[in-house]
């Protein structure tokens, strides 16, 4: 059931009545056992299945891509591929839950910087072959260890019966999983129902997630709403919602907690929030990717402009965890050799309609802050700037670009002097303290660099401030693993939320997390086997230079919805053509 309120000027009345079927759904819910809850989340996942396809057109028919774009890969993967997957563990979590296991009784513990680390990825014997060379670990909070967190996994769920009211969820407009992604861990994570509130520019997806979610909407723990921003401030305001949750950017956050202009000042000022009751949240930011010096092939320096090309231009740099600043140390003896790899990768990278309602004015306000910056693209709506530097007095850097996040196909590049460790000193320094947010940022290195700095590196990665760091991979895979936990840095409030409070996703329920470490290859196959890195992944198919990621991208929805071993052959065979 889901509650349309474009078309009526009394949408109060609608969403009261939509509330209060939740109300009595959270009896319902709270009557479920464990294993009745793990049931009908594979239901779900099972129509995941069944209407991929149409989620995929109507996701298509958002972002404007032909029907035969290779960049389709990215909406399958994103959207069926992404919510099968979670609710796959989801479902195996409440099963050992259920069977009075914890659902990490049999993960493998670490230790990094002190901390008590929990393997996610891989979590499966599928998981080993289907992203081999990737790895995900999430660390606990320090002074959190192994005992504690087996103990603590199942969050609410170690308490079926003991709902927490009704949770709104505003979804993002951007990334099609994320509104039920979000909407399932509100249901697991704190055991609260959920009035989901679409992004306008995805209303298209309406009755997608009506037929995917109908188990759940049929018992009263599910409503999904339509509307603008007066259907939102209504509904997270009244008195029967207990939580609230959205995706979005900060200023939308601001306005919802500390209203506009100066009221905002205000009740800033008194410390008086407009917004009484709690709220979580997935902001974004601006994120770095750190490209550490070392000795290069020309294949590697090639691929890798490919890879930083994929994290900015993915769904047409409409995401929160974009890299919009590439950190390169000045005195690297290959750095003009890769900025021309980066910027021949910027530029051919396949074309697209910049969707994003805004993006044209975001980006040429990055054009006016940065007039010499250069036009790439067939229509030269991508920018590239570089001649990017710090204050020397170590005091936040006034480029506009470490600070605002441009939401948009525009790619930044920062120099910093030095080597070796030193140069690792001063980006993580940069990346700390001059970019906005921290949500996620990536790392790339040579394998022999990482070795000859041995604890330099590890400390680097133990001293960045992020929610998701990713080592040789992009932080985008740990928004696709399941298990992995996926929000900012702990640490952010209501006075500077920046990248926001809160995680989500996390499908083993841990609590007391603090990040999540992606690792993966530094080559594809066969390069990475020839090199002894040992993986067999073959360019990934969330590249935006990857031929058959549609392709692979529908077949892998489509394991992720039903496994099977049968379904494999053709999923590499699609995935080495890439």
């Amino acid at each position: 059931m889901s509650v349309d309120t474009h078309q009526t000027a009394d949408h109060r009345d609608l969403i009261d009545a939509a509330l209060s079927d939740l109300s009595a759904g959270e009896k319902a819910w709270a009557g479920l056992s464990l294993l009745e809850r793990a049931d009908l989340l594979d239901r779900v996942r099972e129509r995941t299945g069944t209407h991929a396809a149409d989620w995929v057109a109507a996701s298509a028919s958002i972002k404007r891509l032909g029907p035969h774009s290779a960049l389709l890969g990215e909406e399958w993967m994103s959207g069926p591929y992404a919510f099968a997957t979670g609710l796959g563990a989801a479902a195996q979590t409440l099963r050992d839950l259920a069977a009075g296991r914890s659902p990490i009784a049999d993960a493998a513990f670490g230790t990094a910087a002190g901390q008590t680390t929990i393997r996610v990825l891989p979590s499966s014997h599928y998981d080993s072959l289907l992203l081999n060379g990737f790895t995900a670990d999430v660390w606990l909070r320090p002074g959190v260890d192994a005992a504690q967190a087996t103990a603590a996994a199942g969050l609410a769920q170690l308490d079926p019966t003991a709902t927490g009211g009704i949770g709104v969820v505003l979804g993002a407009g951007n990334i099609t999983s994320i509104a039920p992604l979000d909407v399932i861990y509100e249901l697991l994570a704190h055991n609260r129902v959920v009035a989901l509130k679409l992004n306008p520019l995805t209303d298209p997806l309406l009755p997608v997630l009506e037929r995917v979610l109908e188990p759940l909407i049929s018992l009263g723990a599910i409503r999904i709403l339509t509307g603008g921003a007066d259907v939102g401030e209504y509904l997270v305001g009244h008195d029967a919602v207990a939580h609230v949750h959205m995706t979005g950017s900060a200023n939308t956050h601001d306005a919802i907690v500390w209203g506009t202009g100066e009221e905002a000042e205000r009740r800033r000022a008194s410390g008086e929030p407009r917004l009484t009751k709690p709220i979580t949240s997935e902001l974004g930011g601006v994120s770095p990717a750190i490209v550490v010096p070392g000795r290069w092939s020309t294949a590697d320096l090639r691929y890798q402009a490919e890879h930083i090309a994929t994290q900015r231009l993915h769904n047409g740099g409409y995401n929160c965890v974009a890299a919009q600043v590439v950190i390169v140390s000045a005195d690297w003896d290959q750095k003009q050799e890769f900025l021309d790899a980066l910027r021949e990768a910027f530029a051919s990278a396949p074309a697209r309609v910049c969707y994003y309602p805004g993006s044209d004015d975001r980006v040429g306000a990055a054009r006016t802050a940065y007039p010499t910056s250069e036009q790439l693209g067939t229509a030269g709506e991508r920018l590239l700037i570089t001649g990017l530097s710090l204050d020397d007095r170590g005091e936040r850097s006034d480029e506009d670009i470490l600070h605002t996040e441009y939401f948009g196909p525009v790619l930044g590049v920062l120099e910093l002097p030095g080597t070796g460790a030193d140069f690792l000193t001063s980006a993580t320094d940069a990346a700390n303290n001059h970019f906005l947010g921290t949500l996620g940022v990536n790392v790339i290195a040579h394998p022999a660099s990482i070795a000859g700095l041995g604890g330099a590196f590890e400390s680097m990665i133990a001293d960045l401030r992020y929610g998701t760091i990713a080592v040789n991979a992009w932080t985008g895979v740990g928004f696709l693993s399941a298990a992995a936990t996926w929000g900012a840095f702990p640490g952010h409030t209501m006075d500077d939320v920046q990248s926001g409070t809160g995680v989500v996703h996390n499908a083993f329920l841990l609590a007391d997390t603090e990040r999540t470490v992606v690792r993966g290859p530094f080559r594809p196959a066969p390069r990475s086997v020839l090199h002894r890195e040992w993986s067999i992944s073959p360019k990934p198919p969330w590249f935006v230079t990857n031929r058959t990621a549609a392709t692979t991208g529908r077949l892998l929805a489509d394991f992720a919805s039903a496994p099977s071993p049968l379904k494999l052959p053709a999923i590499f065979a699609s995935a080495l053509r890439g």
